[in-house]
């Protein structure tokens, strides 16, 4: 089994990361997974957090909002909806993202109303995450 994998994380903007990793920590809709190497396929969708690639030449961190990750024993490629690397995170744009979802939540129907809920906890969680 190889030491490491391709991943690569691309959001529609621009291609953020493709580098040989040993592990890919992936914040998943059914909870945080990380992945390694001869990982078993699996297609997953990703909920607002934090996704941390690791290579040898070390750890690169980005917020995603969401959006999925194809994952294969060779490696993951990550489609996020909006994803910023580490260092261009800050406090102004996590306060923009939290007012997005506030605005989704207030306005969606009873019936959408929970998920916006949680979509709205999970920006909050992340700008707590990403900044600190």
């Amino acid at each position: 089994m190889a030491n490491t994998m391709q991943a690569d994380l691309v959001a529609p903007e621009r291609k953020l990361a493709s580098v040989q990793a040993t592990q890919v920590l992936v914040p998943g809709a059914e909870g945080d997974m990380t992945v390694m190497p001869g990982h078993a396929p699996v297609i997953t969708s990703l909920r607002p957090g934090k996704l941390t690639i690791v290579s040898e030449a070390g750890e690169e961190s980005y917020a995603v909002t969401g959006g999925f990750a194809e994952i294969s024993q060779d490696g993951i490629a990550v489609l996020a909806e909006r994803a910023l690397p580490a260092a261009e995170f800050t406090a102004e744009i996590a306060a923009q993202l939290v007012d997005e979802a506030r605005k989704a939540h207030a306005e969606a129907t009873p019936s959408v109303a929970e998920m916006t809920a949680k979509m709205l906890a999970d920006m909050e969680a992340l700008g707590a995450h990403m900044l600190g």
